[in-house]
């Protein structure tokens, strides 16, 4: 039997995924391993040399000796991760990245988009399991791999959202800037530090007490069972979700053209023939896979796994904040509180662009009731359905019911950790 060129296809990029994987597990300097991490021990291997050799090949292997806390933010575009991210990067002791995963992405897969198969999504996660383990070992000069054009004398200008990181704004890695420049706006930020020191990056991550990384760009929390269950980290995941409701209006506003037929169908009240619904079950699909593996309990996520709705956190973000500091273990500090003081109660003017986090949050959490027509939300609780009383999103029976904010349209849940 023939097979089509897209079967074909499809084969070429898993074959070659699997190959990069496994190319990558044996080879990689961040494997290279002293047997034990004690010096002693090389010492007393038969090949002395070759021993000592192996231990000076090895400056970034650790099991963690130090107990560094390493969180990764989970979750979906337009999910409200900017927000959460932020919740992070405001902390003194936290050196925290903006989606480092983009370079992956762009690199590997540049035409990637949210409608593509799973197949094609799933080419990438060896290679940014790979750069995740690295960075969470403060070695950023492996990002250097995927940032094009490639960085010179370990500089670049060209590391997606650096303003969004407060580390690679700030000295050691930013000399120039002084006490009143301590909270610039991120493009502020781009043009007064110039370009980025990759080296004074790194030195900045390891005076750091934990590392946190947003991503996007993982569809599932079982695709980091490796980073997880490996011994070197001390990995720690939040899953965030949205009503996926939520999730759709903000899309539609944000990305105009990737949605333009869903706004089509929102203005006309007719569904479009070629509507692409993947958009929106790839969503859900996501969502129901990964959150069925976190509440269920598996040995592997023990300890490391808290799942939290964006609407909770938006409706309190101050308890919900301190919940998840409780869970990673890590004392959370003024600069948070301050913080969340500050850029949760804006008005509709706050945002000043679509990656903003100056706004009212629990207003922003209920806004997309406004916004889709209920024809459209009708469709979305029928595809969503399992997902949505999963998380515990309550359905719309009516145009009235939807538009009536004294109706909450989500339930009362205590998703606790897995502790």
């Amino acid at each position: 039997m023939q097979c089509s060129w897209k079967a074909v296809l499809l084969l070429a990029l898993a074959s070659i995924a699997i190959q990069y994987t496994a190319i990558r597990t044996f080879t990689a300097k961040s494997f290279h391993s002293c047997p034990i991490p004690n010096p002693v021990n090389c010492s007393l291997s038969q090949d002395t040399d070759a021993a000592d050799r192996l231990c000076d090949e090895s400056p970034t292997f650790t099991y963690n000796l130090s107990r560094k806390t390493h969180v990764l933010i989970l979750a979906t575009t337009r999910s409200g991760s900017s927000f959460v991210g932020q919740l992070f990067n405001q902390h003194f002791d936290v050196f925290y990245l903006f989606e480092p995963l983009y370079h992956v992405q762009y690199t590997l897969i540049p035409k990637l988009t949210q409608s593509k198969s799973t197949t094609d999504r799933r080419v990438m996660l060896g290679a940014s399991r790979d750069l995740l383990r690295s960075l969470y070992d403060c070695d950023l000069y492996f990002l250097e791999n995927y940032i094009k054009p490639q960085p010179v004398n370990h500089t670049t200008d060209r590391l997606f959202r650096r303003g969004a990181s407060k580390a690679l704004c700030s000295p050691p890695v930013c000399e120039s800037l002084g006490a009143i420049d301590l909270h610039l706006e991120e493009g502020d930020c781009v043009k007064k530090c110039g370009t980025l020191n990759l080296t004074l990056a790194t030195e900045s991550c390891r005076e750091h007490g934990h590392v946190a990384i947003k991503t996007v760009r993982v569809p599932e929390v079982s695709d980091l069972r490796a980073l997880v269950e490996d011994p070197r980290l001390n990995l720690k995941v939040i899953q965030l979700v949205r009503d996926p409701r939520g999730i759709l209006a903000s899309r539609s506003e944000t990305f105009r053209d990737t949605y333009r037929l869903w706004r089509i169908w929102d203005g006309t009240g007719r569904k479009p023939y070629n509507l692409d619904v993947t958009q929106l079950t790839t969503v859900c699909e996501d969502f129901w896979n990964s959150v069925s593996t976190g509440l269920n309990r598996p040995p592997w996520l023990k300890g490391k796994y808290m799942l939290v709705r964006y609407e909770d956190l938006a409706r309190n973000p101050m308890k919900k904040t301190e919940e998840i500091y409780d869970f990673l273990g890590i004392p959370m500090d003024s600069n948070v509180e301050r913080w969340i003081q500050n850029n949760t109660r804006g008005d509709r003017s706050s945002s000043k662009h679509k990656y903003g986090t100056v706004r009212n949050s629990a207003a922003t959490a209920e806004k997309w009731r406004f916004r889709l027509s209920y024809e459209i939300v009708a469709f979305t609780q029928h595809a969503c359905q399992q997902v949505l009383a999963q998380l515990g999103y309550k359905i719309a029976g009516s145009e009235e019911e939807l538009k009536n904010l004294s109706i909450s349209l989500v339930e009362e849940r205590d998703f606790l950790p897995f502790s």
